[in-house]
C-alpha cells in the first residue's frame, strides 16, 4: 500500500512538472537533418509578458544546405508567409522583410548551432490560431506545428 501511494505521488509530480514546462514562457525546440522538429505543439501561458523560443539544430549539416529557423504567424498567414520567405533569401533568413504577418522569427542556423527569439505576448491571444514553422525553402511543408496560448 505504501509503495503504491509513493508511485501515485511520483506520477503526479512528474506529470505536473511536464505540464509546467509545457506552459513555460521559455520554450526549447529542436530541428534535425531529417527535416523534423521534435515538437508538433508548443504551449505557453497567457500570463507570459514575453516569450523566448530557443531553436537547437541537432543535426550536422551546414545552414546553406539544411538550415532551420523558427517562424510564428497566425495560421491563416502561414502559407503566404512561408512561400514569400523563399523570395526573401538566406540574407533575410528566408523571412519576408518588414512583413506584419510575421509575429516572431529566428535566424537560420546550421547543425550544432542554437539561436533564440524573444517577443512580446501582446501580439498573441489565448485561444488564437497560430502556426510555427521553418521557412527554409521547402521545409515548411513538414516542419510545422501549433503554437497554443492558454489562460
Amino acid at each position: 500500500m505504501k509503495n503504491s501511494s509513493l508511485l501515485v505521488t511520483l506520477v503526479i509530480l512528474l506529470s505536473t512538472s511536464n505540464f509546467v514546462a509545457a506552459d513555460s514562457c521559455n520554450q526549447v525546440i529542436e530541428g534535425n537533418d531529417m527535416l523534423q522538429f521534435n515538437l508538433k505543439e508548443m504551449v505557453v501561458s497567457s500570463s507570459c509578458s514575453e516569450i523566448t523560443v530557443t531553436l537547437q539544430h541537432t543535426g550536422a549539416m551546414p545552414a546553406n544546405v539544411m538550415g532551420h529557423n523558427w517562424v510564428l504567424t497566425n495560421t491563416a498567414d502561414f502559407m503566404p508567409v512561408a512561400t514569400a520567405g523563399g523570395g526573401a533569401g538566406m540574407a533575410n533568413n528566408y523571412v519576408p522583410v518588414n512583413d506584419a504577418r510575421v509575429i516572431a522569427a529566428s535566424d537560420v542556423i546550421g547543425g550544432g548551432a542554437e539561436t533564440s527569439v524573444t517577443f512580446s505576448s501582446d501580439l498573441l491571444s489565448a485561444g488564437g490560431d497560430y502556426t510555427f514553422f521553418c521557412s527554409f525553402p521547402g521545409h515548411y511543408a513538414i516542419m510545422k506545428g501549433s503554437f497554443v496560448v492558454r489562460d
